[in-house]
């Protein structure tokens, strides 16, 4: 599926350094298309995560929406952890902008519809949503945050704009080896490898943090999916905070899940546990979002 849509390569000029992403899907002027950014994780570049998920968000392209890959400084991302110590964050690169600028330049022509801007990021890249959401939710009709949790107050760096409801997507593995769904803080040799540390909050109280910061104070609904794989281990919680004329909040929690992306193809290694084939990610984007 992946490698039979339209991919092109693409640039923009953020401070004087070009940044690069890959283009999947095709719009003429004015067609005005959902725009969906993919922050990819550690070491990785959207290339390499366009293929580490089996193609999975090449879906929402093939369903209207423009999806544009876009490669982090040196594999990673400037994102929302004071304590990250990797070259994006040394370097004090301008991620937040490069995400203004993509869109700037795809919304130039009305190719993408910049009312209709969707960040979805995977663990490092998940963190970054997680930043833009706080620094840049004028950009953004929703965000979603895949393997990754909120920093603790004392681990978080991001800037407070002025605040604006977002519908937010979570989804994480209970077994995921790297970024715990309980939160705390990564063991020493994660911390070294990762080049990553400090605290952060479980997968659970990052749903209710962004439901509260949503203005939703109701307690969640939950419920457990049907098993669509019955060969597949996994299972898949939907918890979903809701309520009358805010966006939602939704945590999908993949009992048995790892450090992947939930689909139905994934080259994902077994090192970092187990992908969940329960759940399509492209399909709950596509259905929160209203795609």
């Amino acid at each position: 599926m992946s490698r039979t849509l339209d991919a092109t390569r693409g640039s923009v000029t953020v401070a004087g350094a070009t940044r690069t992403f890959t283009l999947v899907g095709t719009a003429a002027p004015g067609d005005a298309r959902p725009l969906i950014l993919v922050f990819h994780g550690s070491g990785q570049t959207g290339d390499r995560h366009r293929a580490f998920t089996g193609g999975v968000y090449d879906a929402l392209a093939a369903r209207g929406a423009l999806v544009a890959y876009l490669d982090g400084f040196r594999g990673n991302w400037n994102d929302a952890r004071r304590e990250s110590r990797f070259p994006a964050r040394r370097a004090d690169i301008d991620d937040v902008g490069f995400a203004r600028a993509v869109v700037a330049a795809l919304a130039s022509d009305r190719r993408a519809d910049p009312g209709r801007v969707h960040a979805v990021g995977y663990s490092n890249g998940g963190q970054m949503v997680i930043r833009l959401a706080h620094e840049a939710p004028d950009l953004l009709a929703g965000a979603a945050v895949i393997a990754a949790t909120m920093p603790a107050p004392e681990n978080f760096l991001a800037g407070q704009a002025p605040r604006a409801s977002l519908p937010v997507l979570l989804v994480h593995g209970t077994r995921d080896p790297i970024v715990s769904y309980r939160g705390g803080t990564m063991n020493w040799a994660l911390r070294t490898l990762f080049r990553v540390g400090g605290p952060t909050w479980s997968a659970t109280r990052t749903a209710r943090y962004f439901a509260e910061r949503n203005g939703i104070t109701t307690g969640p609904t939950t419920t457990r999916l049907p098993k669509k794989v019955p060969a597949d281990p996994t299972e898949v919680e939907r918890t979903a905070y809701e309520a009358a004329g805010v966006p939602p909040v939704v945590l999908y929690t993949v009992h048995g899940g790892g450090h992947t992306v939930p689909a139905a193809a994934s080259s994902a290694p077994a090192l970092v546990g187990r992908t969940s084939h329960q759940i399509d990610t492209a399909d709950l984007i596509t259905a929160f979002f209203g795609l």
